[in-house]
């Protein structure tokens, strides 16, 4: 388990209100945060894939609302498990989409023409080849050139400099940090905190309301990302903490389980935010499914997510 110690928790906090903070002390938190979650990374638990897309939920959550829609975490949970192949999920699953193939494509494949054309359908944006292959060309310089901060800055002036505006920008910030940093996936951090607060002490704004006043510099900037940052990586690292435990949990008492292909089902709960009650799984019948679901909630190893007596949804 991740330990962030107590001063770095108050110097996070600090950020918040960085006015009078120099830069660089805004960056050490930050940077100081990044370091940890890097720990979390580089373990390769069996539970980091549902560790990731439940973090690239809570970014399609946050981009969601900034986006002006009321879709919340359970409703786009239904919009991916309780659709068919094929069926409009709506814009706000699209934007889950978004944020899943963050957390589910390998780093050195995110920023290639074609996944980036993808993600531009799965955002409702207009693209052309010529354009996305412009912005390509644009990011890898931004990679070569510039260190973390600027980067992060960078690539949301380039999502801003081709008209795609800022939830893409923190999406490629997120994707450029991984690969910097060489994990195999990436962590949706800046996506997470697109509709929250920045700042300790003064009205709440978006992070993109920020940016976009006109009277702050390009120091002010880059602590206000840098701030929102070290916060999204340390939620990261308490979420992290919280699945470890719950994981933990499921991966004792898996060989209490009876049913057939229940190791399949254990899998899946490790690897995914979510899976729903009736998902078909080889080797084992709805009603079987349904039971394995029950026992698993009595023994506290998953929880039931969705909160109805009918298509239910369970997870860590």
């Amino acid at each position: 388990m991740a330990a962030v110690p107590a001063w770095l928790r108050r110097a996070i906090s600090d950020a918040q209100s960085h006015a009078g903070k120099d830069v660089e002390d805004v960056a050490l938190a930050a940077g100081a945060t990044i370091g940890v979650l890097d720990a979390v990374v580089r373990r390769q638990e069996r539970w980091a894939g549902a560790w990731r897309q439940r973090l690239a939920l809570a970014a399609a959550t946050a981009t969601a609302k900034q986006a002006g829609r009321v879709e919340d975490e359970r409703a786009l949970r239904d919009a991916l498990l309780l659709t068919r192949p094929g069926d409009n999920v709506g814009p706000a699953g699209h934007l889950l989409f978004a944020w899943r193939r963050l957390a589910g494509t390998p780093a050195e494949k995110l920023l290639t023409e074609k996944n980036i054309g993808t993600l531009l359908d799965d955002l409702g944006l207009a693209r052309n080849d010529e354009g996305v292959s412009d912005l390509v060309d644009d990011l890898r310089q931004l990679a070569a050139r510039d260190g973390t901060a600027a980067m992060m800055t960078g690539a949301i002036a380039i999502s801003e400099r081709h008209g795609l505006g800022r939830a893409l920008g923190a999406w490629l910030a997120d994707a450029l940090l991984a690969q910097r940093l060489g994990w195999t996936h990436a962590i949706s951090l800046l996506g997470g905190e697109a509709a929250l607060a920045v700042g300790m002490g003064r009205p709440r704004r978006p992070v993109t309301a920020a940016l976009a006043a006109g009277a702050e510099t390009e120091s002010d900037r880059a602590k206000t990302l840098l701030a929102a940052q070290a916060r999204a990586a340390l939620r990261a690292i308490d979420l992290s903490a919280e699945l470890e435990r719950r994981a933990d949990r499921l991966l004792a008492v898996a060989p209490k389980l009876r049913a057939k292909a229940a190791d399949v089902v254990v899998e899946k709960l490790l690897s995914d935010d979510a899976i729903v009650a009736t998902e078909k799984i080889a080797g084992m019948s709805d009603r079987g499914l349904r039971r394995l679901f029950d026992r698993l909630v009595e023994l506290g190893a998953v929880r039931e997510l969705s909160g109805r007596t009918a298509f239910r949804i369970y997870g860590l």
